[in-house]
């Protein structure tokens, strides 16, 4: 008997093993029984291909139509074709040098057949692929599996067929014994689950589908509870940290800030900024993610937050993810702050603090300025990049740190902030991001933090109507599109024209599609065209920090009517006057991005237009994205239609991380209830056993279902 610690070649043998191994880098039982079934198929049912994509690696249950062999003059050989079908679709099988095996590919036979989709002469094929035949003849060598009624189809790679996998699985299963549950009885009894032996037996060998769907069921919820099992212990691990309290200080810079707004407060802004204030005066670090609407009000509750920390002696640091937003920041909240922002200058409040900007390429006189009002003190708000975490800057007190767009940090520069807290101490931490997201995605990717959400937007937000412009099937919309943005400058508003790229860097597309459009070319090309006679200037992301923040200023300013920019403008830039924006290639981009681009218009009086230029054809996926982006201006709304049109992928940020996903039933979509009980439940035993000590079991489904790697990530995120 084996257990699911026990190393792979000591059951399927070393050659298997090893060929596991090495392509799909299972080593253990437990890695081969958590390699579920891609997919299922029944006896008799053949494959779609129709659905088959260029580039994949496929396994196809099909019949043989014809085989032909001939010789390749050119080679010097024989050339083995065969077709196989679904009934309704062909797929083209060859074969190089191969003429025996025209004796058992006898039309009529069915069959598994797996291989890379390749396209020849614009016709797709499987080259030299694997197969496993299913006739009489060798049926007794066949394996149980494929005698099943429900065929598993696993996910597959070179020299490593489905049939291979299922093979291993079978040897593993014939000798398998759990001995000890890792899931808790009482749980599985309130929630009706099967044990996990069960549920493996009935994920790879299913003999129903009612079986089918309970074990998968009971997986989902491993995969669930052991992700939050490791946010639960972090949260606890945050919460058991000592942090300085910061409470409300009565006739402080906060309330005078606050008797001075020229607004009302949102009741979101109200609400949050309360939650905030309690988390505030606490001795336990808060970890709050603040999420809401371009233009929500986030930007003032962050500030409130602030000068409550600064009111009780202490510093609060904002971090942003570009050294234009650091600088926008900072000039946003030394305005809002007015006088009382102006701490030891002339004219500055009695009561008052003080904002200073500091960023990577500051000069030397203005940064050592900047630092020495960070490490006296003097600055009680600190405004900056990923520079403010390096090791050379130095906090008074460091109370709170505020991090905007959180997404656009490395793990890393996060978890180093965290520790810049003093005398032992960790820092309150806010994180905020105009990036809606899924309540599903929020409790699994931001577990180790409580979010709050500001669905309300301030009065006097202007509507935003977007378009989209199919220049391939109506290309005079284009030229209607520049004369809108003149019509706006003509109005004396400004407006934006976004590109994919800068335009110094060598085009990286593939294939026929032609390179994305980049800035230093589209800028002097509107210039000496359709714009000719506007004041244009160019933002992209490499300029020198100060010739970005000299652009930035003479738009905010009004001294250019046309910003042409990359994705430098997409969070935070606030030019009220701008009314319109032309996104270029903006099937380039994704929803949300495309979401937080038209945040930066309509931001003050007059309705905003935002036009989304593209050549991509009526009825693809990416125009069914963009019709997304114009359908609706709800950012809540478009983060699940994102979802649902880009796929899930790896929800523990593969994309950030580069390693292979490591859940793989759990969704996103389908599964909010599984993960949100997963989550209370998970709390719940972390609170009563932070160590997991006496729940070893689940201490191994971690290990089990959660890469090391990942893991860190998790630790770190």
């Amino acid at each position: 008997m084996t257990n699911l610690r026990a190393d792979l070649k000591l059951v399927v043998g070393a050659a298997t093993a090893k060929a596991l191994a090495k392509g799909l880098k299972i080593e253990t039982v437990s890695d081969l029984l958590r390699h579920y079934p891609r997919r299922y198929a029944e006896r008799g049912q053949l494959t779609d291909i129709a659905g088959l994509e260029l580039g994949e690696h496929a396994t196809v249950m099909a019949r043989i139509e014809r085989v032909n062999k001939r010789r390749m003059k050119a080679r010097n050989g024989t050339l083995l074709e065969m077709v196989i079908t679904d009934g309704k679709r062909r797929l083209q099988c060859t074969f190089f040098n191969q003429a025996w095996r025209e004796k058992e590919l006898v039309p009529g036979k069915n069959g598994l057949f797996a291989g890379k989709v390749t396209a020849f002469r614009d016709v797709l094929q499987l080259a030299n692929p694997e197969y496993e035949l299913f006739d009489a003849e060798r049926q007794a060598e066949a394996m149980d599996d494929f005698l099943a009624e429900i065929i598993p189809v696993y996910p597959a790679a070179q020299g490593i067929p489905t049939w291979v996998i299922a093979k291993s699985v079978r040897q593993v299963l014939d000798v398998l014994e759990v001995d000890e549950d890792p899931m808790p009885l009482e749980l599985l009894a309130q929630y009706g689950l099967p044990s996990l032996e069960s549920a493996l037996r009935g994920i790879h060998r299913p003999s129903g589908w009612d079986a089918l769907n309970s074990a998968r069921r009971r997986l989902k919820w491993d995969e669930a509870m052991a992700v939050q099992l490791i946010f639960a212990q972090r949260r606890h691990s945050l919460v058991s940290r000592p942090a300085k309290a910061c409470p409300h200080t009565e006739g402080g810079i906060l309330d005078a800030f606050d008797k001075r707004l020229p607004f009302a407060l949102t009741s979101g802004q109200q609400e949050i900024g309360d939650e905030i204030a309690r988390d505030l005066s606490t001795e336990h670090p808060m970890n709050r993610l603040l999420q809401g609407e371009v233009g929500s009000g986030k930007t003032v509750v962050a500030l409130r937050a602030m000068l409550q920390v600064v009111d009780s002696g202490r510093q609060a640091a904002m971090l942003a993810p570009t050294e234009v937003l650091a600088a926008q920041h900072a000039r946003s909240l030394s305005e809002m702050l007015g006088d009382l922002g102006q701490a030891g200058q002339l004219g500055g409040a009695e009561k008052a603090t003080r904002v200073t900007l500091l960023t990577g390429s500051m000069g030397a006189k203005e940064r050592k300025k900047a630092l020495l009002e960070t490490v006296s003190g003097e600055a009680g708000i600190v405004v900056g990049t990923h520079a403010l975490i390096q090791d050379t800057v130095s906090f008074a007190d460091l109370g709170l740190v505020v991090v905007d767009e959180q997404h656009r940090f490395g793990v890393e520069q996060r978890d180093a902030l965290r520790s810049r807290g003093s005398d032992d101490t960790s820092p309150h931490v806010l994180v905020m991001t105009a990036t809606p997201i899924p309540r599903t995605v929020a409790m699994t990717v931001y577990g180790d933090l409580e979010t709050s959400a500001l669905r309300v937007m301030p009065a006097g937000r202007s509507p935003i109507k977007t378009s989209v412009v199919p220049v391939a099937e109506r290309p005079a919309w284009l030229d209607r599109a520049w004369q809108r943005v003149r019509e706006e400058c003509g109005k004396g508003h400004q407006a934006y024209i976004v590109c994919p790229r800068i335009g110094d860097e060598p085009a990286s597309d593939k294939g026929d599609k032609r390179p994305a459009l980049a800035v230093l070319d589209v800028a002097p090309e509107l210039a000496e065209g359709p714009l000719k006679g506007l004041k244009i200037g160019a933002l992209h992301g490499r300029m020198a920090a100060d010739d970005k923040d000299a652009v930035m200023q003479a738009f905010s300013k009004g001294e250019l009517d046309v910003l042409v920019a990359t994705t430098v403008i997409e969070v935070g830039v606030n030019v009220p006057n701008a009314t319109a924006m032309v996104i270029m290639d903006a099937d380039r981009f994704g929803i949300s991005q495309l979401h937080q681009l038209r945040g930066r218009v309509g931001r003050g009086s007059v309705p905003g237009l935002c036009l989304l230029v593209t050549e991509t054809l009526d009825g693809t996926t990416t125009r069914e994205r963009l019709a997304a982006v114009e359908s609706t201006t709800d950012g809540f709304e478009l983060s699940r239609m994102d979802l649902e049109l880009r796929r899930e992928g790896d929800i523990l940020g593969a994309a950030q991380s580069g390693k292979k996903s490591t859940l793989k039933l759990l969704s996103l979509l389908q599964d909010e209830e599984v993960i949100a009980e997963a989550r209370a439940r998970a709390s719940e035993i972390v609170e009563k056993d932070p160590a997991l000590g006496n729940y070893l079991g689940l201490a191994h489904m971690i290990a089990d279902v959660v890469d090391e790697d990942r893991v860190e990530y998790l630790e770190k995120s």
